[in-house]
């Protein structure tokens, strides 16, 4: 059984850049499912890259979603964030039961696959509006101002009752939340931007409910206005931000292998399976999450000490072959499988099913109204974001 005894500085850190654009390092596939890292802070903690193991990290109770509590794999933790971090109101994803379990259960009825599927019609409606941006930007355009960045962010502002015309303070603010090596007083100045632009949005909703999300929430919960503008920031940016960049990263993905895109456009069923195929193969959120252990835990070979971070690589773990058969190869025929892309225990993605429509939505409109989209630069000139915590391209010039 081992246990950390190796010195932080000949230890690795976590590798920020992938390989061929889309695949993890491969580093991350060909050492043991749990082995030492550097994490961010310089402590000693545990990199988990096997599929079986992620999934016992992701659902121990011993193993804390409190991640102030220890270090990170990418980010330094300042003391005064740290402070600011320990029960922020409505950041649930941070929280463990019993406090994540009471802001779970009062949002759950509101993601349940029968209401998201209700939103198809608008899903493909908005999927139409941002096709024609798109093709009335002329050649070459950016696919992820015009069509991957405004889909999501139309949804998740109808959805929650923000107005999309302020789409730039909250898309900015977001932004400048997941840069990794970003300053702690642009992060915390990012968070305080975000909380200003929901709270006055919370005020007004609940003097004046609409048919909306922060409404309901504010007239139908026991929520505070303070833990409703946590909770919605939170809705806000992984409703947005990790959509964006799966419709961009798959498209760029798809348009490198036109064997697949061929297979797509001469049959459309395949789309859901493959929107499922392509979370996989490309598992956008790079280095997280990460747990810390509230007492000695044993992960597969490994015995993890009570306050050491254990970060799971979810685009490793999703490229074991412990979960789909030539794991490397991208297959849209291959179906549905088990995959880790939207986390896995009670804090598996909250928002997945309207994700899986979005995308589903995205890539089908694009292989229907573009037949002959391609890059309009080398691969090689597209930048992608690997300077980011959610990976996928920062600008994807096409022409059709």
């Amino acid at each position: 059984m081992s246990t950390t005894s190796t010195e932080p500085d000949s230890l690795p850190r976590y590798p920020r850049e992938r390989a061929d654009f889309v695949d993890p390092q491969p580093s991350l596939l060909t050492g043991p499912p749990v082995s030492p890292l550097r994490f961010a802070g310089g402590s000693t903690g545990w990199l988990v890259t096997g599929y079986r193991e992620a999934r016992e990290v992701l659902q121990h109770p011993a193993l804390s979603a409190e991640r102030w509590r220890g270090d990170d794999t990418i980010r330094v933790i300042s003391p005064e964030l740290r402070k600011k971090s320990v029960d922020r109101p409505g950041a649930f994803l941070t929280m463990d039961a019993p406090k994540h379990t009471r802001y779970r259960s009062q949002l759950t009825r509101y993601f349940t696959v029968r209401r998201i599927r209700a939103l198809e019609p608008r899903v493909d409606e908005i999927v139409a509006q941002c096709l024609d941006a798109l093709e009335e930007a002329g050649q070459p355009a950016d696919l992820v101002h015009h069509y991957a960045l405004p889909i999501p962010s139309l949804v998740i502002c109808e959805m929650l009752g923000v107005p999309y015309a302020e789409r730039a303070t909250f898309q900015q603010a977001s932004a400048d939340l997941l840069r990794q090596d970003v300053d702690p007083g642009v992060l915390e100045k990012a968070v305080e931007t975000l909380d200003a632009f929901m709270t006055s949005l919370v005020e007004a909703r609940r003097s004046h409910p609409q048919d909306d999300l922060i409404s309901t929430l504010a007239t139908s919960t026991d929520l505070s206005d303070e833990e409703i503008v946590g909770v919605s920031r939170l809705l806000l940016v992984a409703g947005h931000e990790t959509t964006t960049n799966m419709l961009s990263l798959g498209t760029f993905t798809l348009l490198q292998q036109p064997e697949q895109m061929r297979r797509l456009r001469e049959d459309d069923s395949l789309v859901p399976g493959a929107v499922e195929e392509l979370l996989r193969y490309l598992s956008i959120v790079n280095a997280f999450p990460v747990r810390i252990a509230l007492e000695d835990v044993t992960i597969g070979e490994v015995t993890v000490r009570a306050g050491e971070s254990v970060a799971v690589s979810v685009p490793a773990a999703n490229r074991d072959p412990a979960l789909v058969e030539d794991p490397q190869t991208l297959d849209v025929g291959r179906g549905r499988s088990s995959h880790l892309a939207f986390g896995y225990g009670i804090h598996q993605c909250l928002g997945q099913h309207l994700a899986r429509i979005e995308l589903a939505a995205g890539y089908r409109g694009l292989l229907r109204r573009f037949p002959h989209l391609r890059l309009a630069v080398a691969p090689e000139e597209v930048p992608m974001r690997s300077d980011m915590v959610i990976y996928g391209a920062h600008e994807l010039p096409v022409a059709w």
